[in-house]
């Protein structure tokens, strides 16, 4: 059987990352420091398109995603370093790199959970108790789409827009954040449903600077099936 040169070398990318996180996380691990690893994509680095390139899920899977873990970890190690040397002052100034890594790592995780193959589900309307608040908060899905295409769109630099969930309240929320802020960060009752991201790596390769493209587009392949289940856990 013949294997393609770039399959084989592909697979052997995957193995080395791989094998790098597991030896970086099992050294801080000794040292009795929480580490954070890449999750594994649940579907084929292609098997969004059109809608999503392979090329662009693999650079910001591999690379991004990966920088924001691997950077993420070193700050909480300095962090430990710098309490335990009574380091007020370092401990201040990593706040930030620990907010914007970690938030990095926080909302991708939840992106690739928002996405799903056409094959899969990807872009089936919501359905059940999710679909029944789009449509009270927002009129309809198309609403909805509408409402977060144009305030993804209208984000100044880079961010998200999210759909979100304010358990105080019991309702559904649109709101964007800058940055690699998680939601959590505008109330500590919002619950993210649906994240959507902003950033130029999520899109530029395919849709350049087109971002309204890349937000018609997105839909798709929205994983409303992850969204409902966690609707469902959360609004009670």
């Amino acid at each position: 059987i013949f294997i393609p040169t770039m399959a084989i070398r592909c697979v052997a990318r995957r193995k080395t990352l791989a094998g790098l996180k597991e030896t970086s996380s099992r050294l801080l691990r000794i040292r009795g420091i929480q580490t954070f690893t890449l999750p594994d994509l649940p579907y084929d680095y292609g098997a969004l398109e059109p809608a999503i390139s392979g090329e662009i899920m693999q650079i910001h899977h591999q690379k991004h995603h990966q920088a924001y873990v691997t950077n993420y970890n070193n700050a909480l190690e300095q962090l430990d370093q710098a309490v335990n040397k009574g380091d007020a002052s370092t401990v201040v100034k990593l706040q930030s790199a620990i907010k914007f890594n970690g938030g990095g790592h926080v909302n991708h995780s939840i992106f690739w959970k928002n996405l799903a193959p056409s094959s899969e589900g990807g872009g089936e309307p919501p359905k059940g108790s999710l679909g029944s608040a789009i449509d009270a908060h927002f009129g309809s899905l198309e609403g909805l789409v509408k409402k977060m295409s144009a305030e993804g769109a209208a984000v100044q630099g880079s961010g998200w827009v999210w759909l979100g969930l304010d358990k105080e309240l019991k309702k559904l929320v649109v709101d964007t954040t800058a940055n690699q802020d998680p939601l959590v960060t505008k109330g500590g009752s919002l619950v993210p449903l649906v994240g959507i991201d902003v950033w130029e790596h999520a899109y530029y390769l395919q849709y350049k600077n087109v971002r309204p493209e890349y937000l018609k587009n997105v839909w798709k392949v929205i994983n409303w099936k992850y969204a409902s289940e966690v609707y469902e856990k959360e609004n009670n």
